[in-house]
């Protein structure tokens, strides 16, 4: 008998378990995160009636390379621009819930006497609601789109990024093993160092490569390097201090501003189902049944503490950001649970060793319960605000409601704002490229070089190879935005605003001069003075190169096509408004889209025949057919059916040519009756006009629009004719056609 390996043996029993109470909780109209849990709580060695894993070591190892794969999902389906999207209620929303939350967490451990490690992460379990849970809910209950469900999406986008934010800092606190300012100032530098330098490279590099290799790439190959990117940015964290889930999520963030997203996500998908199941079983096989009894109460007060702080801090979130009572009560109920992330956060300090052995399977309970209740709470918040709102002071009434009104309106953004926030995105990303590419070189350029030229030579080569890389990004902080709109307008519109703006100036060439300094003085040892003045040199010639400024501005229009280049596709085949849509709105007038049906009348015409403009005030700006884009048709182009037309024009133009369009395309009431083809016979005679004709000569076709299906002839037999073919006395021509024109043609009488 061959052997056979504990893995594979608890991999059958793992998946056999998952297969069967998926299929149950399915029937149930359950989450399927809930039956995995249940799956791995009977294969666990907790359940003494049915079989056991053999060795939870590898079954542990799996379900890390589950939380990869389910980060690394995530990531794919998450796009920083959505960030910019979701807007201010979104963010002061979800920072409130989650800084509240884990201040109730970290209270209610310390009400049970924990360990501090275990309130700090009790507080980051119970803060995250589940994206997972909260979907499902809605799209069973048909209320994906109400409003508060669109502002509870946002709210959970925003949850899932500062989830990952929130571990790394969990990680952090782990391995420093204290609260430090300094410490934990130190530490969210640098996950924001290489946060902005692994994305602004990931985005400048992967999807150009992708897109030269495209040709190569078969699904096979795409799911292949899309892994190998995932799991090799997962070891670049790794060896950088972050955990491992952190990198899968920040390469599946840059593939998914790629062309290929939607079929890496495809692709993707099966496997992260797989590991997926393997984590969230392993996460029920930690679940002890007496661990569960013996702790009863803190998961009975728990589960008060994430329903009733959810509820109230989930609301009072929504109304700081200047929501109504209703749509706040009915965001904050809907967000009373844990789900995923307070798995992955628990396993999280199970592999640091820095949680209590207690704390995992007390989480998991506490997800099992709120996840139960959670459609019933989505429920109770209609009644629940009616309520508050019926009881509420007339005076708390006016101030909640000028409060809200007063938040709408509050949308300038000053034109010093907005070229300061310009100058300190351009010069903190730049410059973390830059510090980035002289800590690379130092590391191993410099090394390389002084052993091979040692002395003057070797350091001179290192150091104009480094300038030379970070000349472009200098140039960018030095002279980006000093001849923008914002710079020009605030220049002429005070003298008062000119010192600052030169100090701006100012300020950025001293720090590209710093940059330059430092290499320098890193590999010679020269007077300041002479480092200074050099430097000072250097930067000149910079900002003086028409090449470098070329170099520049081609590497930042690269970076922004890379980043837009999934949303420019969208445009392209219509699938997404073109950005000046937006524009046209503060003019009254719209970008729509209007398909032209295949019945039609207007197919098959000119756009000068059918002249919108004139007619409808309608001007057609694009036309979709398939996967092809006609930007701004000329004259003579013609409308086909199944066309897309994007036209611009105001409301009461758009409702007039939709209505015209309607009549076009409707169907006559009789044309099903005209339309019907039939097949009949008549006999050539003496007197008849086709006689001695060939078909080509008789316009039965052409004239008359009728088909000759067939000749027969007076020995019975039927053939069908060449166009060349004379007709002959005593033929019988078979004909089909619509039944007018066949009636015309033969002279039948009309049949009662």
């Amino acid at each position: 008998m061959s052997h056979l390996a504990p893995l594979i043996a608890d991999l059958a029993l793992i998946l056999i378990c998952a297969g069967l109470m998926t299929l149950i909780f399915k029937k149930l109209k359950q989450p399927l995160v809930l039956g995995y849990i249940v799956a791995g709580f009977l294969a666990s060695p907790h359940m003494a009636y049915t079989p056991s894993v053999m060795d939870t070591a590898n079954v542990q190892t799996w379900a890390d390379i589950g939380v990869i794969f389910l980060l690394f999902a995530l990531g794919l389906e998450f796009s920083f621009k959505k960030i910019m999207k979701v807007g201010g209620a979104a963010v002061i929303a979800a920072c409130t819930i989650i800084f509240c939350m884990i201040l109730v967490g970290m209270f209610v451990g310390a009400g049970f006497g924990w360990q501090r490690m275990d309130c700090l992460y009790l507080g980051g379990m119970i803060a995250m609601s589940s994206t997972t849970i909260i979907y499902k809910a809605f799209d069973d209950m048909g209320l994906r789109e109400k409003q508060f469900a669109g502002l509870v999406l946002s709210v959970l986008i925003l949850e899932d990024i500062l989830a990952i934010v929130l571990m790394v800092m969990l990680s952090t606190v782990a391995v420093s093993s204290n609260f430090e300012g300094v410490e934990m100032l130190g530490s969210i530098a640098k996950l924001v160092f290489f946060l902005i330098l692994w994305f602004v490279v990931g985005i400048y590099l992967i999807p150009g490569l992708l897109k030269r290799c495209r040709k190569l790439m078969s699904d096979e190959t795409l799911l292949i390097v899309s892994l190998g990117l995932c799991f090799g940015m997962v070891v670049v964290a790794a060896h950088t201090g972050f955990s491992a889930a952190f990198g899968a999520f920040i390469m599946g963030s840059i593939l998914a501003e790629t062309l290929e997203a939607e079929n890496i996500e495809r692709l993707v998908k099966p496997v992260k189902d797989l590991f997926g199941a393997v984590f969230f079983v392993s996460v029920g096989m930690m679940v002890d049944p007496a661990m569960i009894a013996e702790y009863a109460v803190p998961i009975a007060v728990i589960t008060l503490a994430v329903i009733f702080g959810q509820s109230l801090f989930g609301t009072l979130g929504v109304l700081l950001s200047g929501q109504p009572l209703k749509t706040a009560m009915q965001c904050g109920f809907s967000l009373t649970q844990i789900g995923e992330f307070a798995f992955i956060i628990a396993s999280l300090g199970v592999s640091l060793h820095v949680t209590s052995h207690f704390l995992y399977p007390i989480v998991v309970a506490v997800s099992v319960i709120t996840t139960f209740l959670t459609p019933y709470m989505i429920r109770l918040a209609g009644p629940a605000s009616d309520f508050v709102d019926a009881h509420l002071p007339e005076r708390w009434h006016k101030f909640l409601h000028r409060y809200a009104s007063g938040t709408r309106t509050m949308n300038h953004e000053s034109l010093w704002r907005k070229f300061t926030m310009a100058l300190l995105r351009i010069t903190v990303v730049y410059s973390i490229v830059c510090i980035a590419i002289i800590a690379l070189a130092f590391r191993l350029l410099v090394p390389f070089l002084k052993d091979t030229l040692p002395g003057f030579w070797g350091a001179l080569l290192a150091a104009i190879i480094i300038i030379l890389c970070i000349a472009p990004f200098l140039r960018a902080i030095m002279i980006k935005k000093n001849h923008s709109v914002e710079f020009i307008t605030l220049w002429n519109e005070s003298r008062t605003n000119r010192a600052p703006l030169v100090a701006t100036v100012l300020l950025r060439l001293l720090l590209a001069v710093s940059f330059v300094m430092f290499v320098i003085a890193s590999l010679f040892h020269i007077s300041v003075g002479l480092v200074f003045g050099v430097a000072l040199m250097l930067v000149t010639i910079m900002i003086m190169s028409r090449r470098l400024k070329k170099q520049s501005i081609l590497i930042e229009r690269t970076f922004f096509q890379h980043l837009r280049s999934r949303d420019m596709r969208a445009e392209y085949i219509g699938e997404k408004k073109p950005a000046y849509a937006g524009r046209l709105l503060s003019h009254d007038l719209h970008l729509t889209d209007f398909v032209i049906p295949g019945e039609s009348l207007w197919a098959g015409k000119t756009l000068a025949e059918l002249d919108f403009g004139r007619r409808f005030g309608v001007h057609v700006v694009s036309i979709l057919r398939g996967r092809r884009r006609i930007n701004i048709p000329g004259a003579s182009v013609r409308l086909f059916p199944q066309d897309k037309i994007q036209v611009i024009a105001t409301d009461d133009e758009l409702t007039t040519f939709g209505k015209e369009m309607g009549k076009m395309s409707a169907l006559e009431a009789d044309v099903v009756e005209k339309s019907e083809m039939i097949l009949r016979q008549f006999r050539i005679e003496t007197e008849s006009p086709f006689l001695g004709k060939t078909i080509k000569e008789s316009g039965i076709r052409n004239v008359h629009h009728c088909l000759i299906a067939g000749i027969e002839r007076e020995d019975g037999t039927l053939h069908a004719p060449l166009p060349d073919e004379p007709l002959s006395e005593g033929d019988v021509v078979w004909v089909v056609g619509e039944t007018e024109d066949i009636r015309h043609l033969a002279d039948m009488p009309d049949e009662e």
